[in-house]
Formats: structure tokens, C-alpha cells, sequence
């Protein structure tokens, strides 16, 4: 079989193998190659080799026709090594389409259906067309619970799993869906300062203006290898970390890199992510909070209570300690909606500012109570005081701050963007409602969490007293063309209701 010679192609092509082949290589015409197919590529020599979707480029600077040319991602998996021999051939199809095929027909699939999905996806032989197609068939065709249980099984099964050798490992995490929720980085601290163990990774925004790794970054890195994740939750009882770099069931992080252009996360897939990860990680104990609200992810009580039910069915049949919260999901929590912003709200309160958000404090302390409940020398009860005398003590902070030295503090933070616009009231009266969504979309228009300066501040919440002309929130952003679809969204539409009075129902 004739060979090319192997080129590196400096494009991230974010969680997907693509090789390059020029349209005048004399393969590409033998052989019968396409735009989109995927091909087999092999070192020479035969110690290695991947599968990529191929595209066929006209320009001799990308690759020329006697080379192929591979994207960073497969360039390393191949080896990292430009200008060795390769041989390419057309990739099998993948065994595990069948089941896909079957899943938008319909059929219930079983445990070695999603191991076998699962594996193909990790191993790259899935293009993100055909995992497009496998979320949207699970998405709406959905996922009874046994596939939900099987589909988490299996994600765990593709990567590593930590084992931290100790009875008690505990974890927190929210479905999302409310902007500016930002209780982990509270949460963290003030457990891991009385001494439980608690190795928290979280994955980047999916569809929100910032997630926890995000607003971390702000702060520390967040990139870390599973060695030094090991050695900074040794020393410290915790980090702050993004779960991509750690192994951890990886194809979740493949699947989120397709679900996210598509603003996609279904209730199965969600309970699968979340409890994927966590096991993972090593989690043996886990609070779940979901938030109920009318623009939220969950609208009503009887929704979270069905969620509740398929998270505890996985975790029960797993060997999860797993307790689901159910909170107030009306607004957004804090005041800012974006990476800087919620990392100034996080730091205020571990610093006990007075200037505070006090429904993050709040929130926060209750669900650290919840954790630190878990513990058996911790009373049914006493959790919310012991959470409360922690962060009053400074002991949270001194802890935060540890944490972050621990993991590389950022000697240069970003701060907000440098453009601003503010969103005044049209009406006088009071707040009697905040659209989550509407928020988070101006948020990600400005450009979060991509520029960790550009969100939303928010100046009045449910229940406030407003004027006409006073001041709602400001935008900001970093460059002008995302400034400007931000304040035209908002605009339109400024995501609040005002009214003659307001009751306060919780939901």
C-alpha cells in the first residue's frame, strides 16, 4: 500500500479526528476516498494507529499531495511525529450503528448495546454527525431508567476511576440551568475545611454563561493531570478542577462537545453525565441540587420529584450515597452572570463582605450542611451551624486560598469587559419575575464563559422596589460586535417583569 508523509495541521477540531488529504493525491482518486468519510490511519511500522474524518483541501499550505495532514488532537494520538510514513485505508463501520439505528426506530437497548456505543465513541470511531444523531434518537425517542443506568455504566467503563482508599468521599453538584449559581466553590471549601475528603471536578458550560470550572479558572488553574490532582486533594482534602484532563469518563466530555453547539441536555443524558463523572471521581456520598422555576430546567415540582426518582434509581444500583435537593429556582443566584462576575460573588462571601449576595451565602450553607451531615460525628441537624461557623471563622476562606496557591493561582485575573451597558426599568413597581434563560442568553451573547470578563451584574432581584429609569443590570462585554447582539437582545427583551406587588411563593 503506498504511503504519505504525516503533517501536523495546527487546528483544535475540539474532541473530533480529522485528517486532511489534498484533492490532487493520487489516493484520494485510487482509492475512492470522500469528503467525510472516516479512514484508518497507520504508522508504517505498524505500532500505531487511529481513525479520523477525512476532508479534502485544494490548498497546498494545509497539506500537499503527497501528505496527510492531521488535526492536533489526532496528531498526538498518532504520536506526535511530523514527516513519518503513514498508510490510510477506508474505516470499517462501526458495529454499534446498529444499535443507534435501533434506538431511532425506537427500541429499548441494552447493557451491551451502550458498552458497545460507548467504546466505538471513545475510540473515535464515531463521527460528531453520527453522535448528533445518537443524543437526538435518545433525546427524543428518550431514555427509560434501566438505559439511563446502563448508558452511566458504561460511560464510567471507557475511563479511568479514581480510588481514594477512604469510606467517605463526598461531592456536590447542581443540574444547572440557574445563571450565577455558583454554591460548589463555597461548598467546597468550607467541607474540605472540616476534614472530608472532597475531590470536586466539574465540566465546563454546557449551555449556561459560565460553569464551575470556568469561574475556577478565574481564580487557579484548573487543567490538571491525574497526578497532581492526586497530590493537591492529598494535601488540601480538595481542588477545584476541570474533569477533561483527569480521564474520567471521557466520552461524557465527547458527547458535551456535540450537545453543546446543539443546546441539547435531556434528562436522561443529564442524570448519565452527572453521575458518570462522579462515580468516577471516586464519590462515595453526593447532593444533588435541583432547582425548580419557571425558567429553569426543571418548571415544576412533580418534574423534580420524577428526576429525583431516576437520579436515586442510578445511584441506589450503583453504590451511591446520593440525596437530591430540591431549591428555589426562580432567579438567578448571586448577582453576577459570568466567570469574573460569580468569582467576585464567590469571594465576597468567603471573605464575609458585607456587600455579599445573601441568597448564595444562604444557599450554600445549606447544601455544605447537608454534606457535612454525612459525616457520622456530625448530628442530623447540626450540619447548617458547623457550615455556618466554618465560613464566619475564615476558616472557608483560609482553605480556598489554599486550595488555589495549590493549584497554580492565576497572578494575572481577568477582570470585566471593558464595554458596559446599562439595562434601566421601563416601569415603576416591583420584580415579579426574572427569566433565567433570557439572563443567560444576553450572558452568552456578551461572550461567556469564553471571555470570562463579559456576563451580566444584576442590581435588583424578586421583590425589589424600582423606579422608572433606575438600574436593573449592566452588560458587559469584551468586543463590540458581541456587545452589541447583547444589548440588542436585552433590548427586546430584558428578562424582567414589573408589577403592582409581589408574592413571595416558593415553588
Amino acid at each position: 500500500m503506498s504511503t504519505l508523509t504525516l503533517r501536523h495541521v495546527a487546528i483544535d477540531t475540539y474532541k473530533e479526528n480529522v485528517a486532511y488529504l489534498h484533492r490532487d493525491c493520487k489516493l484520494y482518486h485510487s482509492e475512492g476516498f470522500q469528503a467525510l468519510n472516516k479512514i484508518e490511519i497507520h504508522t508504517h511500522d505498524g505500532d500505531a494507529s487511529i481513525i479520523a474524518v477525512l476532508n479534502v483541501v485544494d490548498d497546498d499550505c494545509i497539506t500537499t499531495p503527497d501528505e496527510l495532514g492531521l488535526c492536533e488532537q489526532a496528531f498526538e494520538q498518532l504520536g506526535g511525529k511530523a514527516g513519518i510514513p503513514v498508510r490510510i485505508a477506508h474505516a470499517k463501520v462501526p458495529g454499534s450503528l446498529k444499535a443507534v439505528h435501533r434506538k431511532i426506530a425506537g427500541d429499548r437497548l441494552g447493557f451491551e448495546d451502550y458498552r458497545a456505543i460507548a467504546r466505538d465513541i471513545a475510540a473515535n470511531r464515531y463521527s460528531k454527525i453520527e453522535i448528533a444523531a445518537f443524543l437526538v434518537a435518545c433525546t427524543e425517542i428518550g431514555l427509560e431508567r434501566d438505559e439511563v443506568l446502563h448508558l452511566t455504566r458504561s460511560m464510567i467503563e471507557t475511563g479511568k476511576r479514581l480510588d481514594w482508599g477512604e469510606p467517605l468521599v463526598v461531592d456536590k453538584h447542581c443540574i444547572g440551568g440557574i445563571p450565577g449559581n455558583r454554591t460548589t466553590m463555597l461548598v467546597v471549601p468550607i467541607v474540605a475545611a472540616h476534614g472530608m475528603l472532597v475531590p470536586k471536578t466539574s465540566s465546563r458550560a454546557i449551555t449556561s454563561p459560565a460553569g464551575t470550572a470556568d469561574t475556577m479558572e478565574v481564580l487557579s488553574q484548573v487543567e490538571l493531570s491525574p497526578d497532581q490532582l492526586h497530590k493537591i486533594v492529598r494535601a488540601e482534602r480538595a481542588c477545584l478542577a476541570w474533569g477533561g484532563t483527569a480521564g474520567l469518563a471521557p466520552v461524557d466530555d465527547i458527547l458535551i462537545s456535540v450537545e453543546r453547539p446543539l443546546l441539547m441536555d435531556s434528562p436522561g443524558q443529564l442524570v448519565a453525565s452527572i453521575l458518570a463523572k462522579k462515580l468516577a471521581a471516586g464519590a462515595t456520598h453526593l447532593i444533588i441540587d435541583i432547582p425548580i422555576g419557571p425558567t429553569a430546567k426543571v418548571r415544576s415540582r412533580s418534574s423534580a420529584l420524577v428526576l429525583r426518582k431516576l437520579f436515586e434509581y442510578v445511584g441506589d444500583h450503583l453504590g451511591l450515597n446520593l440525596e437530591v435537593v430540591l431549591t428555589d429556582g426562580r432567579q438567578p443566584v448571586g448577582r453576577g452572570i459570568g466567570p469574573v462576575l460569580e468569582a467576585r460573588d464567590v469571594m465576597q462571601v468567603l471573605e464575609n463582605d458585607p456587600l455579599a449576595p445573601i441568597d448564595l451565602r444562604e444557599k450554600s450553607l445549606q447544601l455544605a450542611g447537608r454534606i457535612l451531615e454525612f459525616d457520622p460525628d456530625v448530628r442530623g441537624g447540626r450540619g447548617y451551624a458547623l457550615a455556618r461557623d466554618i465560613l464566619e471563622s475564615g476558616r472557608a476562606l483560609t482553605k480556598m486560598q489554599a486550595i488555589i496557591d495549590a493549584q497554580g493561582r492565576n497572578s494575572g485575573p481577568p477582570g470585566v469587559g471593558r464595554f458596559c451597558h446599562e439595562v434601566a426599568a421601563t416601569e415603576s413597581g416591583h420584580i415579579t419575575a426574572i427569566d433565567n434563560r433570557q439572563l443567560a442568553h444576553i450572558a452568552r451573547l456578551a461572550g461567556a464563559p469564553m471571555d470570562k470578563g463579559a456576563g451580566v451584574d444584576l442590581h435588583k432581584k424578586l421583590g425589589d422596589s424600582v423606579e422608572v429609569g433606575e438600574l436593573l443590570y449592566c452588560i458587559y462585554a469584551e468586543f463590540p460586535a458581541d456587545f452589541e447582539f447583547a444589548r440588542d437582545s436585552a433590548q427586546q427583551n430584558s428578562g424582567f417583569t414589573t408589577g403592582d406587588s409581589y408574592v413571595d411563593k416558593v415553588p
